[in-house]
């Protein structure tokens, strides 16, 4: 509607992200559109609420997908939660499912999909603090067989003020130095 209507000159490429644990659509592009789509039996994820394996709108989803020349791509549970952790260094606090689009974004501009001067939007889908304890575990190195590459580690702190403003006072000036 938007192109019709003159605002954009051209349709954005879409691209979908889907956890490697439960990726139909992502089997479904990778065999060239041309087999029937099969669903899948989706694992867990840490992603929970793209831990869908049979889509209920999956032919409007490859029709989208098909429309504008858009492709699919996987993330690994490794890789969707280090890219969380990565996008909550910088302040963002983001769930699961926003840590595989940002994977899938890493993925495909390593690739060469996305060139440096592409314009990008991931949409995020909901907030951290729903996801607090898949958090906490991979901060912790909590996660069984999970390198956890950007882990920050929770330091413990008694629930007084003189303590806490040390570790923060020695945290602050150990980063500094």
């Amino acid at each position: 509607m938007c192109k019709e209507l003159g605002l954009v000159d051209r349709l954005p490429r879409l691209v979908c992200a889907q956890a490697a644990n439960a990726n139909p659509l992502y089997l479904h592009y990778k065999s060239g559109w041309d087999s029937e789509f099969k669903p899948v039996r989706a694992k867990t994820t840490f992603a929970s609420a793209i831990q869908i394996g049979d889509p209920v709108s999956i032919d409007r989803a490859v029709f989208a997908l098909k429309s504008c020349d858009g492709i699919v791509e996987e993330a690994t549970e490794e890789e969707l939660m280090d890219a969380m952790s990565r996008a909550d260094l910088t302040g963002m606090f983001v769930c699961p499912q926003t840590g595989v689009a940002l994977a899938a974004l890493v993925k495909l501009r390593n690739k060469g999909v996305i060139a440096p001067a592409d314009r990008t939007v991931v949409v995020s889908t909901a907030h951290g603090l729903k996801f607090t304890q898949s958090k906490i575990d991979y901060h912790s190195k909590a996660i069984p067989d999970m390198a956890s590459r950007f882990a920050n580690p929770p330091i413990e702190v008694k629930a007084d003020l003189a303590e806490v403003m040390d570790v923060l006072q020695n945290k602050v000036l150990s980063d500094y130095r």
